[in-house]
């Protein structure tokens, strides 16, 4: 017996993205090594090379960096209701589901306006929320079951609701040279051959060893 966690042997495709039969994509964009897992809804949205989702996620009008990590039960850009009008409900804009006229197009395209963007190099928690027109910095972390309204800068750790900022996950100094590396630029090739050093340096370290 042994509870060691087995290893992951699907393979990911550079030509494109794998997608769970189970999900569900609409007007979506991947680039290479990409995935969506199952029962998780892509809507709008665009997702730069390496990154994922894993099952039972939702992410609308939303732009991903690459090498993002967005774990289980995630919402990214969910729905905002027009707090500001005499109802909350969505029969207003949905109007054809109920037999009450056209669909209101102007509604979609103001949610459309308060697009998400997560930067490279990113972990989005499992059950994380990340609200209307946040912006996620590159190399930044959001804590399980976070509920994020503003801005995460790069390179820090948010957790809580709403979100707030816990600590940097590396030094100003660090962050600068892991910036000017950008190591998620590299091509495929050199990405397995420094493989070792991703393995074995810390971010310190590594950033002193590639930066110049």
């Amino acid at each position: 017996m042994t509870d060691e966690t087995p290893p992951i042997t699907k393979k990911l495709r550079a030509d494109g993205p794998l997608i769970h039969p189970d999900a569900h994509v609409v007007d979506s964009s991947f680039g290479a090594w990409t995935e969506v897992g199952a029962r998780t809804s892509v809507v709008e949205s665009s997702f730069d090379d390496y990154s994922y989702v894993v099952s039972d996620s939702q992410i609308i009008y939303t732009t991903i960096g690459k090498f993002s990590n967005i774990a289980s039960h995630t919402r990214i850009n969910p729905g905002n209701h027009p707090h500001w009008r005499a109802s909350l409900h969505h029969f207003m804009y949905r109007a054809e589901m109920y037999g009450l006229g056209e669909d209101e197009a102007d509604f979609f395209d103001w949610r459309r306006k308060h697009h998400c963007t997560i930067g490279h190099d990113t972990w989005i928690g499992h059950g994380a929320v990340i609200m209307a027109g946040v912006r996620i910095g590159d190399g930044a972390i959001v804590g399980s079951g976070s509920i994020v309204t503003k801005d995460v800068p790069p390179y820090t750790i948010v957790v809580g609701n709403p979100a707030r900022v816990l600590r940097r996950r590396v030094s100003e100094t660090v962050e600068e040279k892991l910036r000017r590396i950008a190591w998620w630029d590299w091509d495929h090739e050199e990405l397995g051959q420094r493989m070792n050093d991703f393995r074995t340096l810390d971010a310190e370290a590594f950033a002193e060893k590639y930066d110049g």
